[in-house]
């Protein structure tokens, strides 16, 4: 792909959503890659693995961006899921568990909400460009993990900004991950220099930040890495799954 600018040209800014994990540093480095300049945007959102937002500054600092901002938002007042109410974390899962059905661990409306805050920042920076890391192969069953959802609140946000209806603004929203295994993610991040070190998967981490190795994220994460031939970098405090076929 074209870089996103010419020597005579000032960088392209790009507003990307971090949340911490692999799969948005990845994205991170992949929008580097193409030439953007960076504005990193996390959530706190009341969300249990509150631990990603230290993951999520550590990859910032490493990537380099030209701005991190972190938006305030209590999701727990909603509840309904286990990230954001007194709900168990599924632990144990196997791969054809995970593909059936919207897990527990599905936020309402999370990824409509990021965006639009994503949409507000870009307008301000003069941006069209949002770079997002939803994936829809080891997400099947979020919805707004879709190629239909991403097309639609495009189309969506040409009409809910100035910018867009004076035409300043024609929003790209930019899914690099949305068709690759976990596998193929971390073999992306690895060829750009990603330092998986510095990330965060987890949905149930300790107190001190180690992950539980039992949740979803943690055993798709694990596989990836093991798909690879290659030994996932975090420790794993209390549990380390090796099989989740």
């Amino acid at each position: 792909m074209a870089s996103a600018n010419n020597k005579d040209e000032k960088p392209r800014r790009a507003v990307v959503l971090l949340s911490g994990g692999l799969d948005s540093a990845t994205v991170l480095a992949i929008a580097r890659s193409q030439g953007y300049e960076l504005y990193a945007l996390s959530f706190s959102y009341g969300q249990r693995h509150i631990w990603e937002l230290e993951a999520a500054a550590r990859v910032a600092v490493s990537i380099g961006v030209a701005k991190h901002r972190t938006a305030n938002i209590d999701l727990r007042i909603f509840g309904g899921s286990a990230l954001t109410d007194e709900i168990d974390v599924p632990k144990g899962r196997s791969v054809g568990d995970m593909s059936h059905g919207i897990p527990i661990t599905y936020v309402p409306a999370r990824n409509t909400i990021f965006l639009s805050f994503a949409l507000a920042w870009a307008e301000v920076l003069g941006s069209s460009d949002i770079f997002i890391g939803v994936n829809a192969l080891d997400y099947s069953g979020y919805p707004d993990c879709r190629p239909e959802f991403i097309e639609a609140f495009e189309r969506m946000a040409s009409l809910a900004t100035k910018a867009g209806v004076e035409g300043r603004q024609a929003l790209k929203i930019h899914t690099p991950l949305i068709a690759l295994s976990k596998a193929e993610i971390i073999r992306k991040g690895i060829e750009l220099g990603v330092d998986f070190a510095l990330t965060s998967s987890c949905y149930d981490p300790s107190a001190s930040g180690e992950p539980c190795g039992e949740c979803d994220s943690c055993l798709l994460r694990q596989k990836g890495f093991r798909e690879n031939g290659i030994e996932d970098p975090l420790r794993y405090g209390r549990a380390e799954r090796m099989d989740v076929s």
